[in-house]
């Protein structure tokens, strides 16, 4: 059965999830009134496994919890751009972080790539599905009349790795109006997962965090624009741990956490 994602549900979608961010920004612990309140994290949605676990590992060495929030890259650099309140960015691109640095809201000589990722093609765990990417390879036929899930577009970084991809590769013509769109990467996830959609394009380690998918092949690495993650500090912020914790995700520990939950080395020059 098709399932068609309707325009007026994204926009619902979208506004609920700019309530939730609002909500979630007048509860965050004042690091004023509340000392044992760590850094507060804006970061991209397909982080949220790592950074959970990066964040236990903090505590276990006696510092106070991150207050950990993720959206797309888009939504997190927007709430920055309107003051939300942040000590840290981790983002999907290089875009928006380059969106914030050009607006001087980030602490200068901050920003260090964190780590990379790959993208690729999933379906749901139980499909039969077998098809891999490559250049004119039969995608739309492979959906079967069905949507491919994908992030947004236009603004997300993961949507717009895979229109890249899906361009270079001779496709996107072919399936640019059978896509679902979805708010984040973690969203396209779970409509492949729970069967809404039959093929789905996500980072690879959002399909290593979720048993209802598998993978059913890496799109080539020059198909699109490299995936790194870059970080930095807010310049709003002024936590006194925000500096120590990024410190902690760049080192040796915090790239061993990334790595389990299938993330790629940073690229550094």
């Amino acid at each position: 059965m098709s399932h068609i994602i309707r325009p007026q549900t994204i926009a619902l979608t979208l506004a609920v999830a700019a309530l939730l961010a609002l909500l979630a920004w007048q509860a965050a612990p004042s690091q004023e009134g509340d000392e044992r309140a760590g850094p507060i994290v804006l970061a991209a949605a397909s982080m949220h496994d790592a950074l959970e676990d990066a964040a236990d590992a903090w505590v276990r060495q006696g510092h106070a919890r991150p207050v950990l929030s993720f959206a797309a890259s888009s939504a997190a650099a927007r709430q920055i751009e309107a003051g939300a309140p942040a000590d840290l960015f981790v983002s999907a691109d290089e875009e928006w972080m380059d969106e914030l640095e050009g607006r001087d809201l980030l602490v200068e000589g901050s920003r260090e790539v964190l780590a990379t990722n790959r993208l690729v093609l999933i379906a749901p765990a139980g499909s039969n599905a077998e098809i891999a990417p490559q250049p004119g390879f039969a995608l739309a036929e492979a959906l079967e009349g069905g949507r491919l899930a994908v992030a947004e577009t236009e603004s997300v970084p993961a949507g717009r790795y895979a229109k890249a991809a899906l361009v270079e590769l001779g496709v996107w013509n072919e399936v640019a109006d059978r896509l679902a769109p979805a708010e984040n990467v973690r969203a396209a996830l779970q409509l492949v997962a729970r069967g809404a959609a039959p093929l789905g394009i996500t980072y690879a380690s959002d399909a290593l965090a979720s048993p209802g998918v598998k993978a059913l092949g890496e799109f080539p690495a020059g198909s699109h624009p490299p995936i790194r993650y870059p970080l930095a500090l807010v310049a709003a912020g002024g936590h006194p741990q925000a500096e120590a914790f990024r410190g902690f995700l760049l080192s040796p520990q915090g790239a061993a956490i990334l790595a389990r939950h299938g993330f790629g080395p940073a690229e550094r020059d």
